[in-house]
């Protein structure tokens, strides 16, 4: 029998471009996941830059210096609420936004610079590839893979029913 306080919670991988608007649109559905789970069930933002977004990459890394400094999920918000922006602005916003967030944005201009945090998008990306992931948003849970790169409906709905499960054989 396995002690509760060890039984990790189920995860939700949520493969994201912070520039796609698709993935803008899919903030909704993560906030209502949050608000319904809590601690209970893990939402893991996990990078899959397009190339058709110029300024995803970059993005990521950003992401990740946030993450680094305690605030990953506040700051992919952030841009998700802004792509428009930070298509016309480019880089440079990414710092912008750090600073809005009372994120250290020097150690964000130096992180972009020095590409610190290009490993760990890269393995996500190379990992997102490798299970199938083509377009954002993508979710991952328990091992299934849900596409909301051509269509969100439906999908919370599914990933709540799984969740649900995965929560309750875990009870």
């Amino acid at each position: 029998m396995s002690d509760p306080s060890t039984t990790a919670v189920p995860v939700l991988d949520v493969w994201c471009d912070l520039q796609c608007p698709d993935c803008r649109t899919a903030l909704d559905d993560l906030r209502a996941l949050r608000a319904r789970y809590g601690d209970r069930l893990e939402l893991r933002l996990r990078h899959f830059p397009l190339e058709k977004h110029k300024h995803a990459f970059a993005a990521a890394q950003a992401a990740e210096e946030a993450l680094a400094q305690g605030q990953g999920w506040a700051y992919a918000e952030a841009l998700l609420g802004q792509v428009e922006e930070l298509g016309r602005k480019g880089e440079p916003f990414l710092v912008e936004v750090a600073r809005e967030l009372g994120l250290d944005a020097e150690e964000f201009d130096t992180a972009l610079i020095d590409g610190r945090h290009i490993l760990a998008v890269d393995a996500d990306q190379a990992e997102g590839k490798a299970i199938g992931v083509t377009g954002t948003p993508t979710y991952v849970i328990a091992g299934e893979r849900l596409d909301g790169g051509k269509s969100q409906e439906g999908l919370r709905e599914r990933i709540e029913q799984i969740a649900d499960r995965l929560l309750a054989e875990q009870a």
